[in-house]
């Protein structure tokens, strides 16, 4: 079982859109790329365009979302005029691929540049940018993975206070399964529904939470 952040059917949208978003406030407007992306994670754009409302991830430009977040966060320059190239720049294939990495993981964009910020991100366009966006998926899922040691189900369990052993005997998992689940030995992403229903439950949080 996975679940992914919005539906397939915006997915394609999103990335072009996230991608000329990108674009137009770098290359454009000139900011740092840090900068921008800083921005973006705490505008309440963000929490709209990850969960997948259509307004942002179908309905606007990439640059009529970049002015919005930078409006929103105080920008008070006036803005260049768009510009749309045939060819993407390095800046563009970056928001298009943390576009998708979003939606698939159905993680937070705060979450994902805590561990690895946009320039770092743009560090991988020469490898990664000709690549199948798996290849891209599993480099951003290391990093990721070392920047968070802790998977989602033991933080969990840490805060409800429980062992592995009485989280299993609770909710009816079994304590292999769940151990396996900790050491990232099996993907919890990928467990049968009811298995994450019986965990989360015995945990008082969302499916989407141990993700």
């Amino acid at each position: 079982m996975e679940i992914h952040a919005y539906s397939e059917l915006y997915i394609e949208s999103a990335q072009n859109i996230l991608g000329h978003m990108f674009d137009y406030a770098i290359n454009e407007v000139g900011l740092e790329p840090n900068e921008f992306a800083n921005r973006f994670v705490v505008s309440p754009i963000s929490k709209e365009f990850e969960k997948g409302n259509p307004t942002y991830v179908a309905g606007k430009t990439g640059p009529e979302i970049a002015k919005l977040v930078l409006t929103g966060s105080g920008y008070s320059k006036r803005f260049p005029d768009e510009v749309m190239y045939i060819d993407r720049s390095p800046e563009y294939w970056a928001g298009w691929s943390l576009a998708y990495y979003q939606w698939l993981r159905n993680y937070h964009f705060m979450h994902i540049l805590k561990a690895a910020p946009f320039s770092k991100i743009l560090e991988m366009y020469s490898i990664y940018h000709e690549m199948d966006i798996n290849q891209f998926v599993d480099r951003l899922d290391d990093i990721l993975n070392t920047f968070y040691p802790q998977t989602p189900l033991r933080r969990y369990r840490e805060i409800a206070g429980l062992s592995q052993s009485e989280l299993s005997s609770i909710s009816g998992v079994p304590l292999r399964q769940i151990q396996l689940f900790e050491q990232r030995q099996r993907d919890i992403r990928k467990a049968q529904s009811i298995t994450v229903l019986m965990l989360s439950k015995a945990l008082g949080c969302s499916m989407e939470d141990l993700m």
